[in-house]
């Protein structure tokens, strides 16, 4: 089933998606120190962002105002977003073509159905979308327990927001930094324990 807003109520609710949208991702680009080029694996439910249980009520204008907000704080930082597609496409991703040269593509076109509004709104807008079936993301976001684990770098590390929700949608958010490895003899970087320095970009 699909959805619509009421346009008495299609302005509060989109303009507050979007407003929580890109709360959202202005913290998480500080608690994860993102920089120009990495990528942030955005997991997405337009269904639950409005108070339905995910996969039963697919809105494009709530994945657009999704959209918009994060955009209007990654894209000029030069963060690339890589959108998770529902599981109906196995949890594809949608990304922009600069963000992943050399990457094997694979040929499909989300569509609210089978992909998702955010997908969907991310393939419209981007410049050169490409549609990839992994990705090792520096950072995420899950908007509605979409699951987004199997799609970031390892080792994940939980951030808590002070967003807690995108709409009606409850969203979770994760860094990630490299591996400790060695054992009680081990000397570390301690630059290193809070992600990817930005010097390395």
């Amino acid at each position: 089933m699909g959805g619509t807003i009421h346009k008495a109520e299609n302005n509060d609710i989109l303009q507050r998606i979007r407003t929580d949208a890109a709360a959202a991702a202005a913290q998480l680009a500080e608690a994860a120190h993102l920089h120009r080029g990495q990528i942030v694996v955005i997991g997405c439910s337009s269904s639950e962002a409005v108070g339905r249980q995910v996969g039963s009520w697919s809105t494009p204008e709530v994945g657009q105002a999704i959209y918009d907000g994060l955009q209007s704080v990654f894209a000029p930082m030069g963060v690339y977003i890589a959108a998770q597609c529902c599981e109906h496409l196995n949890r594809a991703l949608i990304v922009e073509r600069a963000a992943v040269p050399g990457a094997e593509i694979v040929n499909v076109v989300p569509q609210p159905k089978a992909g998702g509004s955010f997908a969907t709104a991310c393939y419209q807008n981007f410049a050169h979308p490409v549609a990839l079936e992994e990705i090792r993301a520096d950072a995420g976001l899950d908007i509605g327990g979409t699951l987004i684990g199997m799609h970031l770098k390892k080792v994940a590390v939980p951030v808590r927001l002070e967003q807690k929700t995108i709409g009606e949608a409850m969203l979770l958010a994760a860094r990630v930094r490299p591996k400790f490895i060695g054992g009680e003899r081990a000397y570390y970087d301690d630059s290193l324990k809070d992600g990817y320095p930005e010097e390395w970009a």
